[in-house]
């Protein structure tokens, strides 16, 4: 019975990390929208943000590359981008709708912003929380919309498929062995 309970609270844990995970996902979509103002002057904000890390000594070079010839080259497009798949990645992590392709998207996202020189307590708790979230990846599913939908299946294939494999009869005979 303690077990159970155990069980329960680490899996209800899990599933609070990942609403959690993606309420600030959701807000920081929408703080740009609102507050930083990334829709009434587009590319302001972002452009000056790509020049601070440029400038920035613990931002690598081949990532001062990606930002002089990708990032600067595309920042209106990445100025409207950025906060609408934040907050689409926000919803789907809240929802527990595509969950494995969030969190992958969420840490792709949050490589760049960690790439281009800020490191802090809260950056880390992010990168901490996405790990551990597919570290738990069978947990993370329990009260979501792939659960529902039976999405979280197409994620376990490969763990189905060795699971036929170890129960399918043998079908070699068994050799007499020579004492």
């Amino acid at each position: 019975m303690k077990v159970m309970k155990n069980g329960r609270l680490f899996l209800s844990l899990i599933v609070l990390m990942r609403i959690l995970f993606g309420v600030g996902w959701l807000l920081a979509g929408v703080t740009k929208i609102t507050e930083k103002s990334w829709f009434k002057d587009p590319g302001v904000f972002l452009k000056e943000y790509l020049l601070m890390s440029l400038e920035n000594p613990s931002t690598p070079t081949f990532y001062k590359v990606f930002i002089e010839n990708i990032a600067l080259e595309y920042v209106t497009v990445l100025n409207y981008l950025i906060p609408i798949v934040q907050i689409l990645l926000g919803i789907f992590l809240i929802a527990g709708l595509f969950t494995i392709p969030s969190i992958l998207m969420c840490l792709l996202m949050h490589i760049n912003f960690i790439l281009s020189g800020n490191m802090n307590i809260m950056s880390l708790v992010l990168y901490t929380s996405a790990f551990s979230l597919l570290i738990f990846r069978s947990d993370v599913f329990h009260f979501s919309l792939d659960k529902y939908f039976n999405l979280d299946i197409l994620l376990s294939f490969h763990r189905m498929k060795t699971e036929q494999r170890v129960s399918m009869p043998s079908n070699k005979k068994n050799l007499p062995i020579n004492s």
